[in-house]
């Protein structure tokens, strides 16, 4: 889903979801942790306001994007366990989507 896909799907979307939406409008791959924590570090140093949240995607949960499972890489960064590798609750306004579509992996 893009980020306006997701924007229309609620106000409020985790950081996991952004980064798949944004990692499809640039072509990058979503699945690279490494990647991930570069995003949030961005988007902590751009003073983008967040909520750290817990997310779970349970063991019935098929979620998947582009073939791979959001739920491993949900565990992968959680394995990691710091503040770039955290989710968090972030507003898809119109500034917020701006700011995110800076990144630069």
């Amino acid at each position: 889903m893009t980020l306006e896909e997701l924007r229309k799907k609620v106000l409020y979307q985790n950081s996991i979801e952004v980064w798949i939406g944004l990692s499809k409008e640039k072509n990058i791959d979503w699945v690279d942790t490494d990647n991930y924590q570069k995003f949030i570090s961005f988007l902590l140093k751009n003073n983008q306001s967040m909520k750290q949240m817990t997310i779970c995607f349970d063991e019935s949960d098929k979620a998947s994007e582009g073939g791979h499972s959001k739920k491993v890489f949900a565990n992968n960064l959680a394995a990691i366990n710091t503040e770039n590798s955290a989710c968090y609750s972030i507003k898809l306004n119109d500034a917020a989507i701006g700011l995110i579509r800076k990144f630069d992996s």
